[in-house]
């Protein structure tokens, strides 16, 4: 049994979280017992742009402006926070429908490549059709100064507790950007990887986060998709609390990204671009 629980406000008063009933069970012999347990509220988010429905995301139901303006950029259909000229939020029957008004010249770009996808929450390439379609970012960001070790090792310190919803039901993912002295600057959650990050790329661009000034750390596994997101917000530099997938390594060397895997607060691997992180063993970073 699931009913709405009272916390962090989403759209319309959304709650992010819900209270389950269920019965606990111990392998150790004992009488399962009532209990009540927090969980992630999962929502169909429908994004229409002008007015072409476009895809279909299972998300988390707050923080939707930055999502579908992060999202618009991972996805291609703009290349900077202003080629939105509004966003309109609504609450239907089976979930949530975000309306995206375009720039001129976006909308073109748009309507001449629109595709149809139904996203699982895990989803990150639903509707492509053709493998030559997947998708290649260019690095935006410039050069810049290595991470500092210690900035990273402060980052993971602090995201634990920064991460309200994952508190409280242990189940969703995190994004954060973070800045060369380990400071967390924009923190996103959501039930899905990707829109995590793409919750946390939107707040950034409309914040006018320098994407090179810093770098993005997730909790979620390291897959291509999540490198191409990370390359086309601009970041020089992931760091990823679970492991990386072959293709995602391959990716960060296509775009020379420096890339940490499996980040612990004692430590981590370095997959590519040592010279991206200050203080690696036996790498010049200077």
């Amino acid at each position: 049994m699931l009913q709405n629980s009272k916390g962090a406000q989403g759209f319309g008063g959304e709650s992010p979280v819900a209270s389950a009933s269920g019965l606990e069970l111990r392998f150790d012999g004992a009488r399962p017992q009532p209990l009540a347990r927090t969980v992630p509220v999962e929502m169909a988010i429908r994004i229409v742009y002008a007015p072409v429905p476009y895809a279909v995301m299972m998300a988390s139901p707050q923080d939707l402006r930055d999502f579908v303006f992060g999202f618009s950029l991972t996805e291609g259909v703009i290349d900077r926070a202003d080629d939105i000229r509004a966003v309109e939020i609504s609450r239907l029957d089976a979930g949530i429908e975000i309306r995206v008004t375009l720039a001129s010249d976006s909308l073109t770009r748009h309507l001449g490549r629109a595709r149809a996808m139904t996203g699982r929450t895990g989803c990150g390439i639903c509707g492509i059709e053709d493998m030559k379609h997947l998708p290649n970012a260019p690095l935006r960001a410039k050069s810049g100064p290595p991470v500092q070790v210690r900035a990273i090792h402060r980052a993971l310190l602090a995201l634990e507790d920064g991460q309200k919803l994952n508190l409280a039901t242990h189940a969703v993912h995190g994004a954060a950007f973070v800045d060369m002295n380990g400071e967390i600057l924009v923190l996103r959650e959501d039930v899905g990887r990707h829109n995590a990050l793409d919750k946390m790329i939107g707040a950034a661009m409309q914040q006018k986060v320098d994407a090179g000034g810093g770098f993005v750390l997730i909790t979620s596994r390291c897959s291509f998709e999540m490198v191409e997101k990370a390359a086309m917000f601009g970041a020089r530099c992931l760091v990823a609390i679970s492991a990386p997938t072959s293709l995602a390594i391959e990716r960060a060397k296509q775009h020379d990204m420096g890339l940490m895997a499996i980040a612990r607060p004692d430590g981590g691997i370095i997959f590519h671009n040592a010279a991206m992180f200050a203080d690696a063993s036996g790498v010049d970073a200077r």
